[in-house]
C-alpha cells in the first residue's frame, strides 16, 4: 500500500531547504493590540518544531 501525506499536517507545517520543519506559533491570532510590538513581530515568524515531534512529523509529512 502506498504511503500518503497527512493533508492537514501538510497545510500547517513547512519544510525548509535544509529539511527543518517549521510551524506558526500558538495563541497569536487576535488581541495583539495589547502586546508589545516586539512580541507582535515575533508572532509572525515561524518557529522550528521541537525535537520530540520531529520523528512523528516526518512520518506524517512523508519525508
Amino acid at each position: 500500500m502506498k504511503t500518503r501525506t497527512h493533508r492537514s499536517s501538510a497545510k500547517r507545517f513547512r519544510i525548509s531547504g535544509t529539511g527543518r520543519i517549521f510551524h506558526r506559533r500558538a495563541n497569536r491570532k487576535h488581541k495583539l493590540s495589547k502586546m508589545r510590538p516586539q512580541y507582535r513581530r515575533e508572532a509572525k515568524r515561524p518557529v522550528e518544531a521541537c525535537g520530540a515531534d520531529r520523528k512523528r512529523l516526518r512520518r506524517m509529512l512523508n519525508i
